[in-house]
C-alpha cells in the first residue's frame, strides 16, 4: 500500500508544479546567490529541484538519495579541478533534500554536520517553504566551502558549472 501511495503523490507532481512552487524570477535569485557564494570560495555548487521520480525509480522504490547520487553525476558536479562540488537536490512530491558533496569536500565535513544542515532546512520543506529553505540550504553549503575551501592565490574562483538551478 505504501508503494502505491508514493506512486500516485509522485504522479501527482510534474514539471509545471516546480515552475509554480519556483517561478522564474525566484530560481534568477538563486542563480544570483550561487554566483555571489562562488566568489567567496573555490567550490561549486548546483541546485537541482525535481518535481517527482522518474517511474523507473518509483517501480523499484529507490530513495530520494539514489536520484541525488545520479543527477550528481549527471549534472557533472564530480567533475571540478578541487573535487569540491555541491548538488543541493530538493524533490518536491516528498518535500526531501539531499546534499551530495564531492569527496574533497567530504573529507572535511563529517556525516553529523552535514545531517544538521539538512534537518534544519527540512522544516522549510515540510511547511512547503521551498524557496527560504533553497536559500538556506545555499548559505549553509557556503558557508562550509568559505570555512574549508577559501579563495587563495592558488585556487581562484573560476567558474566550472552552470549557477542556473536545474529544474529536472
Amino acid at each position: 500500500m505504501k508503494r502505491l501511495t508514493r506512486l500516485l503523490k509522485h504522479r501527482l507532481w510534474d514539471e509545471s508544479d516546480a515552475r509554480r512552487v519556483l517561478p522564474a524570477a525566484v530560481l534568477r535569485k538563486f542563480e544570483h546567490q550561487v554566483s555571489a557564494s562562488e566568489t567567496l570560495h573555490s567550490g561549486e555548487i548546483r541546485v537541482c529541484v525535481e518535481a517527482s521520480l522518474p517511474l523507473s525509480y518509483l517501480w523499484r522504490n529507490a530513495p530520494a538519495r539514489e536520484r541525488a547520487i545520479a543527477m550528481f553525476g549527471k549534472l557533472r558536479v564530480w567533475d571540478t579541478e578541487h573535487n569540491n562540488g555541491v548538488l543541493i537536490y530538493l524533490l518536491l512530491a516528498e518535500r526531501r533534500i539531499e546534499l551530495v558533496a564531492d569527496r574533497a569536500l567530504n573529507r572535511c565535513v563529517s556525516a553529523e554536520e552535514w545531517q544538521k544542515l539538512v534537518d534544519s532546512m527540512s522544516t522549510d520543506f515540510r511547511e512547503q517553504r521551498f524557496e527560504q529553505g533553497l536559500v538556506n540550504a545555499i548559505e549553509g553549503v557556503s558557508t562550509l566551502l568559505i570555512k574549508h575551501f577559501p579563495i587563495t592565490t592558488y585556487s581562484r574562483g573560476i567558474n566550472e558549472l552552470p549557477n542556473a538551478p536545474d529544474l529536472c
